[in-house]
């Protein structure tokens, strides 16, 4: 039988077409879109870096909660948790995925948003944004997502670029920590309550206050300070796992953040200090002389402050703090400092909180702030119930939006807290009052501790 060519052209063509279809099918597992049921994932525009908004946790969902710092930290155990924090204004759908690099095989990860679980593949072929989901949120406020690692090849699971967004609920902004604000953005916002002195009051010599913190609220990295003022600051902290700190710092008139490079004449120096009391220059947030006491002050129980600043000869100030513990119904001397080129009582005075170790910027802690009074050079005491609730430029430029502080109705005095990343934020520039306590403290200056 005779074929024309046409026919036989025709014949090779359909067997020709058929041998490509069964290759591509039985290479079918190199497709490089890690997601295969997701062709087509929605939009996600908005990248939140990983390297200012994560942190590896442990024990999730339980009291005793630890962070790392994900920075410098190789995302290698089964039993941590890689959680991004983002704020969102607006309820609605949410799109989420992750971009992300596994350097050599495939790395199976857990994705949880709200409680609800997923598992994704990340290929070292594949570098695009994997799609996690599309969720419901239900109102505006901070929300997470958790990876967790299941399998890997390498020694890594991935290293975590961003969380991808998109969805309706993104549409009125996403507040994150960009660039700019990286190492802020770990430690969290601070917050601060600015005193108002009773304009009877003449000028202030002794500025006298209490701190509380509640159990749970002993956050490494806090700092609760308590008597600042225009010159320095005063409070106590929590420096490590067995280590607190009573701290008392005077800032040098010569603007820097090197201690080392402030001419002799402005350096704040040392009159006396008190036995227990370490002392030494500090630099980074300006620079002067610092103060402290190892000291193991106890949550739940109330401490005191007293603060002393007033003129000195040849243009001078000096400044005395003092700490009571209630446990030990003791008077503590810190140190008796010197600062050239002022000449001032006490100004300005405030109080705040904030966090100083990156690796805890996800944990939430506040204090209480009560019994603030002065003491004026005619020898008279005065309450100080209002004070302005503020926070520093991390909260105004929305970096991170967990800050609270004011006075609240049946709390101990006012309060302050941060970090945590909670939801319900306070309305900063906003001046509260606490009711009086009409009490004023009892103490004999003259026979405060000298050592």
């Amino acid at each position: 039988m005779q074929y024309s060519k046409q026919f036989i052209a025709f014949i090779l063509s359909i067997f020709l077409a058929s041998f490509i279809i069964s290759c591509d099918g039985a290479n079918g597992d190199e497709d490089t879109d890690p997601q295969p049921e997701t062709k087509e994932p929605p939009k996600m525009l908005t990248q939140v870096p990983a390297e200012g908004n994560s942190w590896f946790l442990t024990n999730v969902g339980t009291a005793q909660m630890h962070s790392k710092d994900f920075k410098g930290n190789s995302w290698s155990s089964t039993q941590s948790v890689l959680r991004t924090y983002f704020h969102l204004e607006k309820a609605g759908t949410v799109h989420i995925g992750i971009k992300g690099k596994v350097v050599s095989g495939t790395s199976t990860i857990e994705a949880t948003f709200q409680g609800e679980s997923k598992e994704v593949t990340m290929k070292d072929s594949y570098t695009g944004v994997v799609y996690i989901g599309s969720y419901e949120v239900a109102s505006a406020g901070y929300y997470h997502l958790d990876l967790k690692g299941i399998k890997k090849v390498d020694v890594q699971f991935a290293e975590l670029d961003h969380i991808a967004l998109g969805g309706d609920a993104t549409s009125a902004g996403v507040n994150f920590s960009n660039e700019d604000y990286f190492y802020w953005g770990r430690r969290g916002p601070s917050v601060h309550l600015g005193y108002q002195v009773p304009t009877e009051a003449s000028d202030v010599q002794w500025f006298y206050s209490e701190v509380q913190v509640p159990e749970g609220n002993d956050v490494i990295g806090s700092y609760y300070m308590a008597n600042g003022f225009g010159q320095g600051y005063f409070g106590m902290q929590v420096n490590s796992s067995t280590e607190r700190r009573v701290l008392f710092s005077v800032w040098s008139p010569y603007h820097t953040d090197d201690p080392n490079s402030i001419p002799e004449d402005q350096r704040v120096k040392l009159i006396s200090k008190g036995e227990l009391t370490i002392t030494n220059d500090f630099g980074n947030e300006g620079s002067g002389g610092q103060s402290y006491m190892v000291h193991n002050w106890e949550v739940g129980r109330k401490y005191g402050f007293l603060l002393r600043g007033e003129p000195a000869a040849d243009n001078k100030t000096e400044y005395k703090a003092y700490f009571f513990d209630s446990k030990d119904e003791k008077w503590y001397f810190i140190a008796h400092w010197s600062r050239p080129e002022t000449s001032t009582y006490l100004t300005n005075l405030y109080s705040f909180l904030e966090n100083f170790n990156t690796a805890t910027g996800p944990l939430g802690r506040m204090a209480f702030y009560g019994n603030q009074w002065v003491y004026d050079t005619t020898g008279k005491w005065y309450e100080v119930t209002s004070a302005k609730f503020t926070a520093d430029a991390t909260a105004r430029d929305k970096a991170r939006m967990d800050y609270a502080g004011g006075y609240v109705a049946g709390d101990d005095g006012f309060y302050l807290k941060n970090c945590g990343f909670f939801s319900e934020v306070s309305t900063l520039d906003v001046v509260h009052n606490r009711p009086a306590g009409g009490t004023a403290p009892v103490i004999d200056f003259d026979a405060l501790p000298l050592n």
